[in-house]
């Protein structure tokens, strides 16, 4: 007699099915969540520039009635001392800015109703222990009476006329302990006044800054009553800057009370140090 036959029993292949199944899942989880995250960023609120610009500069930069997107915004722009500080002031009209990613970093297009007749481009590259800030040749002016914001001693000599802000270019790089400077900025200050002067105006200076390998800064006198001078070196990440203030001999009366408030009072002169 034949022995009988039995065919082997075939388990469904329930392992092999299922793990495709997981991996569609979780290649659907992870898109969606790449998906919402570029939603949040690509409609993020202008406030988050706000609040950005708040905390990195201690208070000090603050900006009101934000409007728009991080990436496409405008809002109010102001200078205060800082936290806790009662001094501010508010630049007229509203600053813009258009926010893009490039691949040399982080691009942005700034402009002031009251101060830029041309958008100022900027560029920063971030790194994990430096940046990298490239802005390209502009000019710009801006009313002095906005730095009586920042505190002491803006908030005492209440500076008044324009500043009038110029670079062919120039590129900030900052290291852990070194902040090296490529390009030239110069500031010129026309027919500058101040609040505790009956002379107007004290005179015309500019500020030049020069990069290399110890960026300087050099105030001259242009013309004027007062007369300033002086000179500055970054050492490292730090500035140092000693300079002079004095009248001419005719107007010395009239500005005792500035020169006493500019610096440390030597003689016919007032002595400025920074740093």
């Amino acid at each position: 007699m034949a022995r009988p036959t039995f065919a082997p029993s075939v388990r469904p292949a329930t392992r092999s099915a299922s793990a495709p199944s997981r991996g569609v899942w979780a290649w659907a989880l992870l898109g969606g969540l790449i998906g919402a995250l570029w939603a949040t960023l690509q409609w993020a609120p202008a406030v988050w520039v706000q609040r950005a610009a708040f905390a990195a500069t201690s208070g000090r930069v603050v900006l009101r009635d934000s409007q728009g997107t991080l990436w496409h915004g405008s809002a109010q722009l102001g200078f205060t001392g800082g936290t806790g500080s009662s001094d501010s002031a508010r630049l007229p009209g509203r600053v813009q800015w258009d926010l893009g990613l490039g691949l040399g970093g982080l691009q942005l297009a700034l402009r002031a109703d009251c101060c830029t007749p041309q958008a100022q481009q900027l560029t920063l590259t971030p790194g994990l222990r430096n940046w990298r800030l490239q802005v390209a040749a502009g000019e710009s002016t801006w009313p002095a009476a906005v730095l009586s914001g920042l505190g002491t001693p803006w908030n005492t000599v209440q500076l008044q006329g324009p500043l009038q802000l110029r670079t062919p270019g120039l590129t900030l790089v900052s290291s852990v302990d070194r902040l090296s400077v490529e390009g030239s900025l110069s500031l010129d200050m026309p027919a500058l006044s101040s609040r505790l002067s009956t002379l107007r105006p004290l005179g015309s200076y500019r500020l030049q800054l020069q990069g290399g390998e110890q960026p300087s800064l050099d105030l001259r006198t242009v013309e004027g009553s007062l007369q300033l001078q002086g000179v500055g070196h970054w050492t490292a990440a730090h500035l140092r800057f000693v300079g002079e203030a004095r009248a001419d001999t005719a107007h010395e009366a009239e500005l005792s009370n500035l020169l006493n408030i500019m610096g440390q009072r030597d003689g016919a002169r007032s002595v400025i140090t920074l740093g």
